[in-house]
């Protein structure tokens, strides 16, 4: 008898030993001589139970975890090949309360499919949505896209079908296709997984959208931190062009698209979609001034469609389900599902997808079980590290981009960092001026020299005796920064340090 045996090759699982783990069920198979196939998937996202082991069973799959390799024998004498109960056993993996409760659409097979193969992608649904594309004309699908109230899950939230519409409507000899891959948020993992656990849906989607505005090239701008993500992609890309989904006649349909993986050189700021085509095209990475829009004029000076792993991994089940089924999810202007992830002093970390209008409280609680230290959550930073830091009375706002928006906060890319109540406020605040006066391209003067001053005006400010004075010369300068940088960078790095001003003050009246 043949059993199945899944093991994450995940980035995040591999960093708490499921290569050895994986090592481990083979050798244990083979000296009890039985047939086990190890298949290496990608994370479910539980990360507090990685590695996370499953076999395949009539049930369907049983999940054990975490498991280590000195686990492996105990887990054989056990017979959970058959799915048995062990101490590390979790049941059927489908029944797991924190899966159970998500709404999964862009993650609907990391986890489930070998990510290498492009057969088992096809099985679970992969490459309808090219299919129903290839069917429509290029305007058919931008407004197919704009329809379904998908918008960039990358930070800004600009609706994604006006993006791609503005593309479509520029003439050019050449368009192209850039995935924004460069993942550097803190708590942010939900693009990684996607391309570890299910490159071909980046593919699929970036495919799509070149057919959408007339795009013959796309490149993948990657995290360099990422090698696992770009082992993966470039495996992926090789199998779909094999088949005739990428390359100059894509599926018999007379149309081109072609795919390449850069590796970017590890700046913040590059992020940032301007700094990105700079770097792209082999230059310094700095924000260009707008206009022109890079889907007018972008890389290499052509109109460019850029969005985020998540937003184009999106497209594929927007082409196969309809705009409607997706538009579905979601409440107000924030249409669909968004993949959450949980990180910081929390007891369960990893990624939750569900739809806009889930709270924070939620999230924080139902998912992520509370803080790890079991002492009182005093802030949670959502959207990277020029994210504000949202107190306890503000966690059940509904996560919605207009909701947070008016409560001086924003979604961005959907990662959210927990605090217990030890964490010091005033710290946090000063940590988010040095971190953008590190990262600051230094194109202009409000992020290159305000961040700079906003260190030192904190520095003085907790040392100071008149603290009133210098709040104020800091509540000034945030609002120089918000106004006048030319990029996000320095227009957000205000947020988590009027945030730490406004609702922590006690934080900023202790002597330095």
């Amino acid at each position: 008898m043949s059993f199945t045996v899944y093991v994450p090759r995940d980035a995040g699982a591999l960093s708490l030993g499921a290569e050895a783990t994986a090592a481990a069920i083979a050798a244990e198979a083979a000296r009890r001589g039985v047939d086990v196939t190890v298949v290496r998937n990608g994370s479910r996202g539980l990360y507090w139970l990685e590695p996370m082991v499953e076999v395949a069973t009539d049930a369907g799959r049983v999940a054990y975890g975490p498991v280590l390799a000195d686990d492996i024998a105990s887990l054989f004498d056990a017979d959970f090949l058959h799915g048995a109960q062990h101490a590390l056993g979790h049941g059927l993996t489908e029944k797991i309360p924190y899966l159970a409760k998500q709404e999964r659409l862009t993650f609907a097979r990391v986890g489930i499919v070998d990510p290498r193969s492009l057969d088992d992608y096809r099985a679970h649904g992969g490459y309808r949505g090219l299919d129903n594309a290839l069917k429509l004309a290029p305007a058919e699908i931008v407004q197919t896209v704009t329809d379904s109230g998908l918008r960039g899950r990358g930070g800004a939230a600009f609706p994604a079908g006006i993006k791609w519409k503005t593309c479509h409507d520029a003439p050019a000899d050449q368009k192209y296709i850039v995935a924004n891959a460069d993942e550097g948020d803190s708590g942010t993992y939900a693009d990684r997984m996607v391309m570890e656990g299910d490159p071909f849906v980046l593919i699929e989607g970036m495919t799509i959208a070149g057919l959408a505005v007339g795009a013959t090239q796309g490149y993948i701008y990657l995290r360099c931190e990422y090698p696992h993500a770009r082992d993966a992609l470039n495996a992926a890309i090789a199998a779909a062009a094999a088949e005739g989904y990428l390359g100059d006649n894509v599926r018999g349909s007379g149309k081109a698209f072609h795919l390449e993986v850069r590796m970017a050189a590890g700046a913040y700021i590059c992020g940032e979609e301007t700094s990105l085509l700079e770097s792209l095209e082999g230059k310094r990475g700095q924000v260009r001034f707008k206009p022109p829009l890079p889907a007018i004029e972008g890389l290499f000076g052509k109109p460019t469609v850029i969005n985020n792993v998540v937003t184009l991994a999106s497209v594929p089940i927007i082409l196969d389900k309809g705009s409607a089924h997706y538009r579905d999810f979601g409440m107000g202007r924030s249409r669909g599902t968004l993949p959450f992830q949980l990180a910081g002093n929390l007891r369960h970390t990893g990624l939750v997808e569900k739809a806009f209008g889930v709270t924070m409280q939620e999230l924080l609680e139902d998912f992520g079980g509370g803080t790890a230290t079991g002492r009182p959550m005093k802030t949670v930073q959502l959207g990277g590290p020029l994210g504000a830091y949202i107190p306890p009375s503000r966690f059940d706002t509904p996560m919605d981009y207009e909701a947070f928006a008016a409560i001086g906060g924003m979604i961005g890319h959907g990662g959210l960092v927990a605090f217990d109540d030890s964490v010091d406020m005033a710290a946090q605040a000063r940590y988010a001026m040095e971190f953008c006066a590190i990262e600051s391209c230094g194109k202009c003067t409000p992020c290159r020299i305000g961040s700079t001053r906003g260190v030192e005006v904190i520095d003085r400010m907790l040392a100071s005796k008149d603290r009133d004075k210098d709040e104020a010369l800091l509540r000034d300068l945030c609002q120089t920064m918000l106004h006048g940088s030319l990029c996000a960078l320095g227009g957000m790095a205000p947020f988590p340090v009027l945030s730490a001003l406004d609702h922590y003050p006690e934080d900023f009246a202790r002597t330095a």
